[in-house]
């Protein structure tokens, strides 16, 4: 069972409750980290990292001795990667998608295709409990989706569950990173911007037809507007975890709430049952 954390807006709390969930889940879970542009998650699970690996992609490089400036390439290229200037191939690695479109266009074979680093892969285990795996996407990159697709390879088959903390926003590394999962936990916030971009992640999952419910954070800020949507629109709201100080004292020094506190270790062996017990019933009645 795949269950992904997603928020649609950053800072709402998904990596807490990601977190808390796995850790009380325990033995038998997996957990990925996909923000790979800020991953954040090893602060608070502090895993021991076992292996690294480099994830490349492929990119064209020209062969100035066999190019006649003809400018196909350039042409061919949709993502204006390569581009003529006074009868020399320029090339832009960042912007290029790796679709190997300026090869086949080439009438010369004076181009070829070299390995480009975009970033890592993590992996190792935390406490001998949870596997963890996260991904580092090179700074400065713009192509998170293949450190993310490497990264979801990991996903081990015969889990209880598996646990996916996904970017915030609703762009492409959030679709990747959602993809394929049973249920998705939406974390929000009841604020006019928590709203604002739950809506727009609430109309990705269901264009995705992934089942999801809501879990509001810093509960007793904001307004009811939030609360009200979730009626309108049948959404199940799952839990609520309060605005409260001693939460911000445990995050703000890395440390997980379960481990800090009695009360919200029970709290979250709860949630984390529910979670899972929802997510199961929404894959039996799919199937």
């Amino acid at each position: 069972m795949i269950i992904s954390f997603a928020s649609g807006k950053g800072g709402t709390g998904k990596t807490l409750v990601a977190t808390n969930v796995a850790m009380s889940l325990g033995q038998g879970c997996q957990f990925l980290d996909c923000d790979v542009e800020a991953p954040n998650a090893d602060i608070f699970l502090k895993p021991l990292i076992i292996s690294v690996k480099s994830v490349n992609v492929r990119m064209p490089k020209v062969l100035e001795y066999k190019c006649n400036a003809c400018g196909k390439c350039a042409q061919a290229c949709q993502y204006k990667a390569i581009v003529m200037v006074k009868e020399k191939v320029l090339i832009f690695p960042e912007q290029c998608h790796s679709c190997g479109a300026c090869l086949i266009a080439c009438p010369e074979d004076a181009i070829i295709e070299e390995n480009r680093n975009l970033g890592y892969v993590e992996s190792g285990t935390c406490n001998s409990n949870v596997d963890f795996a996260r991904g580092i996407l090179n700074i400065g990159e713009m192509r998170a989706m293949p450190v993310i697709m490497e990264l979801k390879s990991l996903i081990q088959d015969g889990r209880r569950v598996v646990i996916i903390d996904s970017p915030p926003g609703t762009a492409c590394p959030v679709v990747n990173s959602v993809e394929g999962s049973d249920y998705c936990v939406l974390v929000t916030e009841p604020t006019p911007f928590g709203l604002s971009d739950l809506k727009q992640a609430v109309g990705v999952l269901k264009v995705m037809k992934i089942p999801f419910g809501v879990i509001i954070n810093r509960d007793g800020i904001g307004d009811g507007r939030l609360e009200e949507y979730c009626n309108a629109e049948g959404i199940k709201i799952i839990s609520r975890i309060p605005y409260d100080r001693e939460i911000a004292e445990i995050y703000s020094n890395g440390e997980l709430l379960v481990t800090a506190s009695k009360e919200w270790a029970g709290y979250f062996s709860n949630l984390a049952e529910e979670i899972v017990e929802i997510a199961g019933n929404e894959a039996d009645s799919n199937n």
